[in-house]
Formats: C-alpha cells, sequence, structure tokens
C-alpha cells in the first residue's frame, strides 16, 4: 500500500522538521516538507517518526517463566530455566507472538530470536516462531540455539578433571538440522531470515563453530553468539584454549561484520582490539546483566573503540519483560556512573541511532533499515507526542529516553506493512493473545529446580564464596 505522512515531526541535525513521508512499495520514496498526497493520507500532527529499532537479542520461550526465577548467577538461572523450559510448540507459539507484540508496542520492529528449541521437535520449534512472526508482521531473525556440550560443562572446572556425559546430539547432527532449517524457513525478501547460533564458547565444540562459519559463508547467514556475559565464562576459556574466547573465536574465523556478540561484559583491552578490527557488533543487554548480577559492559570503551554496538532486551526470563525502551533507557544512563568524563556519555539522539541504525548493522541491514532515509525499506515508528508521559513538551527523543514513556507507539510499519495502529496491533487479536497465556499459566511460586541443588556447591566453590550453611 502507498500512503504519505503528513505533518510529521522527524529529528534533524539543528532539532526537528515537520515534513510529510512518502511511502511506495514498502520504500521511503520522499521526505520533505511539502508533498503532494500519494495512496492514504496518514495524520501524523503532534507525532515523532523514527526508524524501528532492533531488539538485537532476545529468547521468546522465556516469557513462561518471566518473574519466576530467583536472584541466581546466569549459571544457575540456566540450571533452572532448563529444568522447566515448555516442550509444547504451541506455548512456543504463544510467546514468540507475545514477543513479537510487546517489541512492536515499544518501538522495534526487529527481533533477533535466539531460540531455545524443543528436544527431539528442533523442527517444529522454528515453524512454531516462524508462523508467530510471520501472523504479527515483525522482521524476525530467527537462531536456533545450538549447541553440543551438556549444561555441566558451561561450569569452570576449577583444576578436577571434568568428567560430563555426551551432548544428546553431535555436532554433525546439529549441522545437519541447521541446513534443513535454512532450506525451509530461511525467507529474507520476506522479513524472516535464520542465523547461525550457537550458544556460546562455553557449551560448543570447535567443530561446532567451525561448521558454523561454514554455513554461514555458503548462505550469506548472520552469525549470532553469547559472549563473555559472566567471569566464569571467562575463567572456563582460560580453562578451554589457554586463552581469551573473543582470542580463540577470532582463529575460529566466527568474528566479522555479519557477527553480533551478546552481552560482552568481560572482556580486556585485547579483546576490544580484536572486536574492533573484526567489525562485529557487540549487543548490550543492560537489563539481564543487571538481573543476574553478571557485571556492566563497557559500553563507553567499546564506543570510543568504533565498535558497532546495538540494544537487546534479552530474555523474558532475565529481563523480565521486552520493552525495548526500557533496555533503551537503562542502557544509556547505566554508563553515567562508570566514566566520570560527561562527553563521553551516551545522548537521547545517540541512544536511539545504536537501537535502530546499530541494530540494522549488527544484521548486515544498515543499508535497507535503521534510518530515514529515501530508498530504505519503510520500517517505521509513529509516536504520540500528546501522550501524558510525553509531556509537558520539551525534547521528543530525550522524552522517549529518558522518560518512562507508556502506551506511545501510535503506529508502526514493517516492509511498509501496518502492523500497529492506534496503539493496536493490526493482525492478531491481543484479547485472545492474552487469554491463551493467562489460561495455559498457573501462578507458582518456590518450585525446585533439581538441575540446581546438583550443581550450586561447585559453582560456589569455583568461584570462590562461602560454602552454603544447610537448614
Amino acid at each position: 500500500m502507498n500512503f504519505t505522512i503528513e505533518h510529521v515531526l522527524i529529528p534533524v541535525d539543528q532539532g526537528y522538521e515537520e515534513v510529510s513521508v512518502q511511502i511506495v512499495e514498502g520504500r521511503i520514496a520522499a521526505i520533505s516538507p511539502n508533498l503532494d498526497i500519494l495512496g492514504t493520507a496518514i495524520d501524523g500532527r503532534n507525532k515523532l517518526l523514527l526508524p524501528g529499532f532492533v531488539n538485537a537479542h532476545t529468547h521468546s520461550s522465556e516469557m513462561w517463566q518471566r518473574g519466576m526465577i530467583p536472584p541466581y548467577p546466569l549459571e544457575l538461572w540456566l540450571a533452572e530455566l532448563y529444568d522447566f523450559t515448555p516442550l509444547d510448540p504451541e506455548q512456543i507459539y504463544l510467546s514468540a507472538v507475545g514477543t513479537a507484540v510487546e517489541t512492536l508496542l515499544t518501538g522495534g520492529t526487529t527481533v533477533v530470536d535466539h531460540l531455545v528449541l524443543i528436544p527431539g521437535r528442533e523442527l517444529e520449534t522454528v515453524a512454531a516462531v516462524v508462523r508467530a512472526y510471520r501472523e504479527v508482521g515483525i522482521r524476525a531473525f530467527v537462531g536456533p540455539l545450538i549447541q553440543d556440550e551438556v549444561f555441566e560443562s558451561g561450569i569452570p572446572c576449577g583444576g578436577t578433571e571434568p568428567k560430563h556425559p555426551t551432548y544428546l546430539r553431535s555436532a554433525a547432527a546439529t549441522l545437519e538440522f541447521l541446513q534443513e532449517t535454512i532450506a525451509q524457513f530461511h525467507r529474507p525478501t520476506e522479513g524472516i531470515s535464520i542465523m547461525v547460533a550457537p550458544t556460546g564458547a562455553q557449551l560448543c565444540s570447535d567443530a561446532l563453530f567451525e561448521g558454523c562459519v561454514e554455513l554461514s559463508d555458503r548462505h550469506t547467514l548472520c552469525r549470532h553468539a553469547h559472549l563473555l556475559e559472566t567471569k566464569a565464562q571467562k575463567l572456563l576459556a582460560h580453562e578451554k584454549y589457554g586463552c581469551s574466547a573473543v582470542e580463540h573465536l577470532k582463529q575460529l574465523g566466527f568474528l566479522g561484520s555479519q557477527t553480533s556478540l551478546a552481552h560482552c561484559v568481560w572482556l580486556d583491552e585485547h579483546d576490544i582490539d580484536l572486536l574492533g578490527t573484526t567489525r562485529s557488533t557487540v549487543v548490550h543487554n543492560p537489563l539481564s546483566n543487571l538481573r543476574l548480577g553478571s557485571g556492566v559492559a563497557p559500553i563507553l570503551k567499546y564506543r570510543q573503540a568504533g565498535i558497532n554496538v546495538a540494544f537487546g532486551c534479552d530474555g523474558a526470563a532475565s529481563n523480565d519483560s521486552q520493552d525495548v525502551l526500557e533496555a533503551i533507557k537503562i542502557g544509556t544512563i547505566l554508563h553515567n556512573v562508570t566514566d566520570l568524563d560527561y562527553t563521553h556519555w551516551v545522548t537521547p539522539r545517540q541512544a536511539i541511532e545504536l537501537a535502530s541504525l546499530g541494530g540494522a548493522i549488527g544484521l548486515g541491514m544498515a543499508g535497507e533499515i535503521g534510518s530515514l532515509e529515501v530508498g530504505k525499506q519503510a520500517d517505521l515508528v509513529l509516536y504520540d507526542l500528546t501522550n501524558l508521559s510525553m509531556l509537558p513538551r520539551t525534547d521528543p527523543i530525550g522524552l522517549l529516553v529518558l522518560g518512562r514513556p507508556t502506551q506511545v507507539v501510535d503506529s508502526v510499519w514493517v516492509k511498509g506493512d501496518r502492523v500497529i495502529a492506534a496503539g493496536k496491533p493490526t493482525r492478531i487479536n491481543v484479547d485472545e493473545l492474552r487469554s491463551q497465556l493467562f489460561n495455559r499459566s498457573q501462578w507458582s511460586v518456590n518450585r525446585k529446580s533439581p538441575t540446581v541443588q546438583q550443581v550450586e556447591a561447585h559453582y560456589r566453590s569455583v568461584m570462590q564464596l562461602p560454602v552454603l550453611s544447610i537448614g
């Protein structure tokens, strides 16, 4: 559908300008103060138009456990998560719908789903989220979360000889699954892209990483992984490789301009140099890093080193939401306490650019999305500046980033298709979604994870924490 957004505010170098924006066949055709109406007229008065954000790292299926997992560090948190992961593709579908809707309603037009798979039903899992994202209308990069080492392998040995069982699926079998996933679901022109997405060096063999690199090169796919999220992962990398995980991934050829790496909390100066020279992207997930006590990623250092940075919500059980604007706010102001030189701090406009163009760069999509430019695809968000949380009138982007905007998204377009109108999804029934999420869940507290009980003492030992008293 062709349409023209009239009299809308857009940011320019010296403030804001009121313009009209023409969209033709899903792309921005013109931006000017004086344009004739082409197609349907959209009233943009008292509204702000921005490029859509990229929710550059999440795990959609975690929605079923949000608000439930106790205050644990990542390694124990994962044990709890995996003990209670949903095993029903319909639940996977519903949580992907919920993730997409929350992302859209907080300014996101693209989601990167590092998808936890149902064992033995891996293709069904991917099919469920692809169906969800198509129905809602969001642009999606789906990276099946793969590994070929068991959970316990992700905890440092601490000098003991590790004796871990064999993982349920070999690297070769996993790569065959990925090849089939690509053949069935990789449709970038339709808004669905498959990524190669090993969970991280802590649970993946070199063979799996090398196979992912080969598939990525052969099919021109983005690469995605967790990287040095916790201190335990840094210790483990030195146990396994005798060098940092960043150095090892560089040796394996995994780093590059279409590689995005979630967290990156525990990098040293050499690691930072490697990410800069390989033009890899760091995905900043401030809320989960705080929730899990992982640390504060040195984002200001990354920016000073010329590294591209994007924002992610992370999964809905480590955040525990999919509010992109909340992630942007925390990820912006958190770093004001890490550097006394305020000229290094992230401004609201810089934060918006990281969330949109930074995310696009990390996905190799900077030529297509991420900024308001003629010729780019119309992944656009219209914000209501008369909303109470955006008043009184000061700086619209300042209010959006530094304030607490609620229900401020008026409309969202993805590839020129209007998927949010008047603050509501146009393709799905939110009341029905709410009902299904309610009816398929129950109030639950104080559940016990058997895996946490098995590994907690060892974890505390290798992390040099006091022995827990019994009783």
